[in-house]
C-alpha cells in the first residue's frame, strides 16, 4: 500500500476524529461521573431523582440534535444564507458536519447519558434502601432500572419524531447558539468545509 493510498484510507474513515472523539470521550467520561456522583450522593432523594431526569433528558436532547443534522439538507439553509441570515453559516456547517455531529450528540453524550444515569439510579436504590431499611433491594433495582429504560427509549422515540419533523427549525436554533458563542468568545467550533463532490 503506498503513501497516497494510506492517506485516502485515513480520510475516508476519518481517523484522526475517531482518535480524537475517543480520546475526548474518556476523558470527559471520567469528569463528568465524578462529578455527577459526588453530586447524586450528597443529593436527597427528591433532588437526586431530579439529577436524574435531567440526565436522561440532556441524552433525549442531544439524540434529536444528531437525528436532525442527519436527516437535513443544506438547501434552505443557503436560501438564508442569500439572504444574509447570519446564522445560516452555522446551520451549513452543521449538515456538512453530519458524520461528526451525530457521533458526538447521538454516540458521545448519548452513552456518557445512559452510563450516568445508570449510576445514578444505583446511587437512588441505594438511598431507598437505607432510609426504609430493606434487606433486599432486587425488586426496587428492577423498578428502577425499568423505569430508567422505559423514559430513554421512549423519550428518544419521541424525540426521532420532533427531529424528523422540525430538523430545519431545530439545527437553526443550534446555529443561533453557535453564532452566539463566536461572537461572544471567538470560539468557531466548525472550521470551513466545502460540500464533497462525487
Amino acid at each position: 500500500m503506498n503513501k497516497k493510498e494510506e492517506e485516502g484510507i485515513f480520510t475516508r474513515y476519518n481517523l484522526k476524529w475517531v482518535f480524537f472523539i475517543s480520546i475526548w470521550t474518556f476523558i470527559m467520561s471520567i469528569i463528568v461521573s465524578v462529578i455527577t456522583e459526588n453530586l447524586v450522593t450528597n443529593l436527597d432523594i427528591v433532588a437526586a431523582f431530579i439529577v436524574l431526569i435531567v440526565i436522561i433528558l440532556i441524552g433525549i436532547i442531544f439524540d434529536i440534535i444528531g437525528i436532525a443534522v442527519t436527516t437535513a439538507e443544506e438547501k434552505p439553509f443557503h436560501a438564508m444564507a442569500a439572504n444574509k441570515v447570519e446564522e445560516a453559516k452555522f446551520a451549513i456547517k452543521l449538515v456538512r458536519n453530519a458524520g461528526q455531529v451525530s457521533n458526538f450528540c447521538n454516540d458521545v453524550i448519548g452513552d456518557i447519558s445512559g452510563i450516568l444515569s445508570g449510576a445514578a439510579g444505583t446511587t437512588i436504590i441505594y438511598k431507598l434502601m437505607n432510609r426504609y431499611s430493606l434487606v433486599d433491594g432486587t425488586v426496587l433495582t428492577i423498578i428502577i432500572t425499568s423505569l430508567i429504560a422505559a423514559f430513554t427509549v421512549g423519550g428518544k422515540a419521541f424525540g426521532k419524531s420532533i427531529a424528523l419533523f422540525n430538523y430545519e427549525r431545530i439545527i437553526y436554533s443550534i446555529a443561533k447558539i453557535l453564532n452566539l458563542i463566536e461572537k461572544r468568545l471567538g470560539i468557531d467550533i466548525f472550521p470551513n468545509k466545502k460540500k464533497n463532490k462525487k
